[in-house]
Order: C-alpha cells, then structure tokens, then sequence
C-alpha cells in the first residue's frame, strides 16, 4: 500500500448494503482499486472492559460478545477493530463465531431486529501497545488514531460499540453533518 492515502467515512459502516452484497470494508476498497479483507482474530464472550460497558450500560466485567479482525487493505495491516456486543444479542448467534457473515454484521444486526439508526464516534490520538505496534507494523514513535463507535438502535438503545486502532499514516477520517 506504500504511502497511499486512505479517506474513510462512517455512512457506509453503519448502512446494511442489502442481500448478497459484500462487506462495507470490502466494497469500499473495492471501489478504490484496491482489495480489502478482514481476518478475524478471536470471537466470543469476554468480560466487558471499562469503556465497554459504560457505552453499553452494563456493569463492568458484564459478559458481552467481541470480534477481533485485522483489517488489511492490499494485503497491508491497516486497523485492528474489536466489535462489543450484548450478550442479549448476539450469543448463539453468528456474531459469536469466527465465520464471515454475509453483508456484514450491520446487516446481520438489522436481520436481528437491532438495526442502528444513530451512531457516536469519538477520536483519539495516543501511542501504540508493543502488541498494536506488532500487528500494524508501526515504526518506533509511530501514534495511532483510535476511533471508538457507539450504535443506537430505536430508543437510543446501545447495540454495538467498536473500538478500532489504525495507522495516521495510512487514514485519514472525514465527516460530513447535514445542517437543517
């Protein structure tokens, strides 16, 4: 991937692209040119980290269902995401296991009934972990961009928070507010 660029917004992550369709990370890179795959790195019931569980509104320590992935974009790591989920929604469903779900989990999320329809982000810069350092092949001195992701669904019920660790180097956020 060399010194390129890449621009993400959050509209495309939060939207099911429909029946059949690939991933939101498959399809964006796709559209750029380039290949975009995920490996899932460990799924299943964890306890609830503090940030975790504070955004969900549960005890800390509270079970709750995570996926790992490494995102990787022409083969290069560019973000480690961990998706939370209440176990109320997700054990015994696919977002407890490592297998790809078709369209995502957002679309498995609305199948479910816990469609999002509101989102907060919130972006932080810090240094890596040696273990985000490794996994991303960062430089000494490298920072990280952490975006953490919070998902209401009807009734702003939490349904979802991600918390993703990614290269500044590589990405680049941009948002965009409809006014009025």
């Amino acid at each position: 991937m060399g010194n390129t660029e890449w621009i993400s917004t959050s509209t495309p992550y939060l939207t099911p692209p429909g029946s059949g369709r690939s991933d939101a990370w498959a399809a964006d890179a796709a559209a750029r040119g380039a290949k975009g795959r995920q490996r899932i790195v460990h799924a299943g019931e964890v306890p609830a980290p503090e940030p975790v569980a504070g955004l969900l509104g549960l005890p800390r320590d509270e079970p709750v269902v995570v996926r790992r992935r490494i995102m990787y974009l022409d083969d290069t790591p560019c973000e480690l995401t961990d998706s939370y989920y209440p176990v109320a929604i997700a054990r015994g469903t696919p977002l407890a296991g490592t297998a790809r779900i078709p369209g995502g989990a957002v679309t498995l999320m609305a199948e479910l009934g816990h469609r999002g329809i509101r989102a907060q982000e919130e972006v932080t810069a810090r240094m890596p972990s040696e273990e985000e350092r490794a996994a991303l092949e960062l430089g000494p001195g490298e920072p990280v961009l952490r975006l953490t992701r919070l998902t209401l669904a009807e009734g702003d019920r939490p349904v979802q928070v991600e918390l993703m660790t990614m290269s500044p180097r590589l990405q680049r956020l941009r948002y965009e507010t409809r006014i009025g």
